[in-house]
């Protein structure tokens, strides 16, 4: 019992960062219709920073340069590359986010060579004894900020007027068009915040607790298995972001313990598919995501 607890407590601790990343999957979308694959790449890029100033400006230092170079690099893609391609569909777009994740990816691979270094925490990364309950203070420090970022993000989305100008894009991109809405500022906005939760969320994923590998092409698959959490919730759901996030950090972390390591990356989409078999919208999504 004591091993299931622990289980839980640190796979929530993981799902608390895919939460993050599934988030920013569900910004883009319902802001552009448009799936992100380059979000793997904004979070290496964003790990990539950290490491290469930590020295220089410490570790908090870097990490707020991470960060906002995450947002920054999101940003610039939207504003580049795909605000110019307005005649195309967002399945052309999707495919164009593929090329830049494969750019910005393989330049950080290059530069990383063989060495793949942990980011660092500004934290006492010892565990925490409960009990016979251990508790990795990774998994709990990404459970608080996790929390504080995501019910940050909720009342500015429920009561804000950038919250409420994405909402009304989501539902009728023309007719908020009408109504006064700048669609440009929507969609900048969606890819920023993304990329700001990408570079928040690398801060805990190359770690040794959460990952037991440093910054490396590895840290890129992580970030990608959002994918599938975004999906079980429903594409097009802020909240079915975050429960999708704990699911695939759960489903994680329970299936390494019990049946392998090997078969708890399976699992994730193995969840999914259950999933898109019983609720093609996902679990909170309004939109059916084969069709997507």
């Amino acid at each position: 019992m004591d091993t299931f607890v622990q289980l839980v407590v640190n796979g929530l601790g993981k799902g608390a960062v895919f939460a993050l990343l599934a988030l920013g999957f569900v910004i883009i979308f319902k802001a552009t219709e448009v799936v992100n694959f380059a979000h793997g790449s904004l979070v290496l890029f964003g790990g990539y920073l950290v490491v290469a100033t930590r020295e220089t400006l410490g570790w908090a230092g870097a990490a707020v340069v991470g960060v906002l170079s995450a947002g920054l690099l999101a940003l610039l893609v939207e504003r580049l590359l795909l605000s110019r391609s307005k005649l195309a569909s967002p399945f052309s777009l999707a495919l164009l986010t593929i090329g830049v994740d494969v750019i910005i990816t393989e330049e950080i691979v290059r530069r990383l060579g063989v060495s793949l270094p942990f980011i660092g925490d500004a934290w006492d990364a010892q565990p925490i004894q409960v009990g016979d309950v251990t508790m990795f203070r990774t998994h709990l420090v990404a459970i608080v900020v996790a929390t504080v970022l995501i019910t940050l993000f909720f009342l500015a989305f429920r009561y804000s007027n950038w919250g409420i100008a994405m909402r009304a894009q989501a539902e009728n991109k023309e007719a908020a068009a009408l109504s006064g809405v700048r669609s440009w500022i929507v969609t900048s906005s969606a890819w920023l915040v993304a990329g700001l939760l990408a570079g928040v969320a690398v801060l805990f994923i190359a770690t040794q607790d959460f990952s037991g590998a440093g910054l490396s092409r590895g840290t890129h698959s992580i970030a990608l298995a959002a994918f599938p959490a975004a999906i079980i919730g429903g594409l097009d759901s802020t909240a079915g972001a975050v429960v999708g996030g704990l699911i695939v950090g759960l489903v994680d972390a329970l299936s390494t313990e019990y049946v392998s390591f090997a078969f708890a990356k399976s699992a994730v989409f193995l969840v999914m598919l259950v999933v898109l078999v019983v609720r093609p919208s996902g679990l909170f999504g309004t939109k059916e995501t084969t069709r997507v």
